[in-house]
């Protein structure tokens, strides 16, 4: 199977395949991942927990073996792709969710990420997230837990989902002392438009990208990663309106930029929108539920925003 280089440190679109055998069955999974890696796309993202609120069985694990049964069907395809996935947040007890939620004591992490590389049937990850805070842990304890992950070979990687900045600067000074590897990936959301100032998200749990979160991540070499990055396709879909947390005038100014260049460049929203993003430095994960999305949003790669369509955007928001 054919990917791109593997080795690239340019922003990637990453694949999200949070509804992998639940909202997306596995024959419609397997044609995506095949447009996928065949149009050079290399980071997969899911998570243990994913996606257990459309699943009857009531925990997550889906979207794992979904992957593990993909990667047993297409002989090279694990040479051919990166594996994200994230621990925090599975039911404990099925249907029982926050009150069962997995937290990232050392047993959780280690048991977590067992059962995940049991379910993508592979002996590491490239990248292993927490995926929320757990303030009922130590950190200290946490951070000992995924870097003897990656002493063990289990993950190559680790990063931090939905974490304040400076509770990552925390672990990774902690990792410093206990001569572990420290979290190098931050993973956020974040899209072109923006919520109104200080209104708190409709969706529990989601952590927004700030400027300063990005100041500190490129500063330090941290990786960034954006979810909801095309806003569950509000930018292309009038039956899928954007949050009333969106509807303030910055908002509209950024749309009617966002059709003007979209125009200038014969490009789509949701392609300029990831343009934007990996333009900031930043790796998209882009959820789809059919090739043609993966197609349209693999060419959004082609999509070059000049300095002046920049400015205007900037100028907008």
């Amino acid at each position: 199977m054919r990917g791109m280089d593997v080795n690239s440190t340019s922003p990637q679109i990453v694949l999200g395949t949070m509804d992998f055998g639940t909202r997306v069955a596995p024959d419609e999974a397997f044609a995506i991942l095949d447009s996928f890696v065949g149009g050079g796309g290399v980071w997969l993202d899911t998570a243990n927990c994913y996606s257990f609120w459309g699943d009857p069985s009531g925990v997550g694990g889906a979207s794992e073996r979904v992957i593990g049964a993909w990667l047993r069907a297409r002989p090279g395809a694990r040479d051919a792709v990166r594996i994200a996935t994230k621990v925090r947040q599975n039911p404990l007890v099925p249907h029982s969710w926050p009150q069962s939620a997995e937290g990232l004591s050392a047993p959780a992490v280690q048991v977590g990420v067992e059962e995940s590389l049991g379910r993508l049937g592979v002996d590491h990850v490239d990248l292993l997230w927490a995926h929320a805070e757990d303030r009922a842990v130590p950190l200290e304890e946490t951070v000992g837990a995924f870097g003897e992950l990656v002493t063990k070979g289990a993950a190559l990687r680790v990063g931090a989902a939905n974490h304040a900045a400076w509770r990552v600067e925390r672990a990774r000074s902690l990792a410093r002392k206990q001569g572990v590897e420290p979290w190098t990936a931050l993973q956020l959301r974040h899209s072109l438009v923006q919520p109104r100032p200080l209104t708190p998200l409709a969706e529990g749990g989601h952590r927004l990208l700030a400027d300063e979160d990005l100041d500190f991540a490129q500063s330090e070499g941290l990786a960034v990663w954006s979810y909801s990055s095309l806003m569950w396709g509000s930018y292309v879909r009038a039956d899928k309106p954007l949050p009333q947390t969106y509807d303030h005038p910055g908002t509209t100014r950024v749309l009617s930029v966002l059709d003007d260049v979209a125009g200038e460049l014969a490009a789509t929203r949701n392609q300029v929108v990831l343009a934007w993003l990996m333009h900031r430095g930043i790796d998209p994960i882009v959820g789809v539920s059919r090739v043609e999305q993966v197609e349209e949003a693999l060419a959004a790669r082609h999509v070059r925003l000049g300095d002046e369509h920049l400015a205007r955007f900037a100028e907008a928001r």
